[in-house]
């Protein structure tokens, strides 16, 4: 069990974005949000516009993307965002967003994410759910490095935040059989393994890039229902359902589930410090590899955290996408 003195903050778990942000001016702050098309990237962009942030929505779906930003700009008030397509299953979408970015980038927020009842594939042969949170997530910001280090040097500090999931609990990394070539699918294990993922960049990402100024924190947004569920095999809903009835989590609204994103995002708890795991609004405190989730509903694993698991990670992702 982690023993350190945890960072903490004002906010809790009912706290939404907007509590986390009264009073803070983002003016000239440039920000991304990946998957801002609907649910929590859309209720993360907004509370950052309405701050005063330069918003872009990385968006799939354009249609999608256009009637947020519109709803964006009518409820707040504030600069309608960009609208800009990222597919971060597909390398040439990725390198085309990353290329027509312009100028320097303060915050970074992956938030982009997708279920599979089953699995499914790229054009590469990887595993979708790893390829899209992980992979693709990746690529963005290593493309972008050299603008968030821009961002950084003008605001005194450019952020990642890197979403997560209590759901990385299943499972760490299997690195012989990352694209479940070998063993059977459970699209349950894959979608923990590319959460667990998701925080290893975090740790990797700060001990890399804080020299330039950049830091990388993971967050648990917590149990939220969103278009995301669509896609659950009756399995899937069955495992959640038990997960709620054993109070591993609670539901949260959308606007209390950015929360714990916006605090990575802006809190100066996390100015400088990064390779953390955020969830309800604080860092987690962690637990063994062995820990059962149910007893530990707040907690981030070992697994999730390791820095050489971390460095070996990004290591082998740099050659997936070189290869």
């Amino acid at each position: 069990m982690d023993t350190r003195k945890l960072i903490s903050t004002p906010f809790t778990s009912s706290s939404t974005a907007d509590d986390v942000l009264r009073g803070v001016d983002l003016t000239g702050v440039r920000a991304i949000v990946t998957g801002a098309s609907s649910g929590l990237g859309t209720e993360t962009a907004r509370a950052l516009a309405a701050a005063g942030a330069e918003v872009t929505l990385a968006v799939r779906n354009t249609t999608a993307g256009d009637v947020a930003a519109e709803t964006i700009e009518r409820s707040t008030g504030s600069i309608r965002p960009r609208v800009v397509r990222l597919d971060l299953a597909d390398r040439a979408s990725v390198t085309r967003f990353v290329e027509a970015w312009g100028g320097p980038l303060h915050l970074l927020i992956n938030n982009a994410g997708v279920v599979t009842g089953g699995l499914e594939r790229t054009q590469e042969g990887w595993e979708l759910q790893f390829a899209t949170h992980h992979l693709g997530h990746f690529a963005l910001a290593t493309g972008l490095h050299h603008a968030m280090a821009r961002g950084a040097a003008d605001r005194d500090g450019a952020r990642i935040v890197s979403v997560s999931s209590t759901a990385h609990m299943r499972s760490g990394i299997d690195f012989d059989d990352l694209h479940f070539e070998r063993r059977g699918y459970d699209p349950q294990i894959a979608y923990a393994r590319s959460k667990t993922a998701n925080s290893l960049f975090a740790v990797e990402a700060t001990r890399l890039w804080a020299s330039d100024g950049i830091v990388a924190n993971a967050v648990n947004p917590g149990g939220i229902a969103t278009g995301l569920q669509r896609n659950f095999t009756p399995e899937q809903k069955a495992s959640l359902d038990a997960a709620e009835a054993a109070g591993v989590f609670t539901y949260k609204t959308v606007e209390q589930g950015a929360a714990t994103s916006v605090v990575a995002a802006v809190a100066p708890e996390f100015a400088h410090s990064g390779g953390h795991y955020l969830d309800d609004a604080q860092e987690a405190y962690t637990v063994p590899d062995d820990a059962d989730l149910a007893q530990h509903p707040h907690g981030v694993k070992e697994w999730a955290l390791d820095p050489a698991t971390a460095e070996r990670l990004w290591n082998v992702s740099t050659g997936l996408l070189r290869g």
